[in-house]
């Protein structure tokens, strides 16, 4: 039992480490750029709240179990900001071995679970994965507008761009949060070009 024990410990310890990477969104208040950990809880509290946009036989549990880990990997390979021009490749890469380092410091039993439904996530096969992914794309955007544009000014982000990255991800598990979001970031967008 205290093998086991100090293995969960260990785990949970290092998963810790996730608020300490930088992401480049903001938080709401545009005060500073939020942590891997706040962006993890804070799409549980996303998928809890606009449960009744997933599509039928989505499971909110496991959607939240497959959004508090989504990230973990993050831990080694770092966060790779969505318009940011990165190698696809590389990044799958580091995020293959960064988990197989975080998620092997479990018990064998949880360390399965747990890799197995962090693979189901990045994979976005299930309707469970592709309401996750619709959320880990919808949450960012909503941000965004929250803070007067935050990191769309930074990398200086378009209409277009927003629908190609991140839109065709929400419209996959959630289209109704699609069109929420793009009505809002169109009008984002037509207040802004006024100035």
């Amino acid at each position: 039992m205290t093998q086991r024990l100090d293995q969960q410990i260990a785990f949970l310890n290092e998963a810790d480490k996730l608020k300490t990477i930088l992401r480049a969104t903001t938080l709401c208040d545009g005060s500073r750029a939020e942590n891997s950990g706040e962006h993890s809880w804070h799409l549980t509290l996303y998928a809890l709240v606009l449960a009744d946009h997933a599509g039928g036989g989505v499971d909110i549990n496991r959607v939240i179990k497959m959004l508090i880990l989504h990230d973990l990997v993050e831990i080694d390979a770092g966060d790779n900001p969505i318009f940011d021009d990165i190698d696809l490749a590389a990044m799958h890469a580091a995020e293959q071995i960064a988990a197989d380092r975080i998620f092997g410091l479990l018990p064998v039993d949880l360390r399965d679970d747990l890799r197995n439904t962090w693979e189901e996530f990045e994979a976005a096969q299930t309707p469970d994965a592709q309401f996750a992914k619709s959320l880990d794309r919808f949450q960012p955007p909503m941000q965004n507008l929250a803070s007067g544009g935050g990191s769309w000014t930074d990398y200086n982000v378009s209409q277009e761009m927003i629908a190609a990255r991140v839109g065709s991800k929400i419209n996959v598990g959630a289209p109704n949060l699609w069109v929420y979001a793009k009505t809002k970031i169109a009008t984002f967008f037509e207040s802004h070009a006024t100035k």
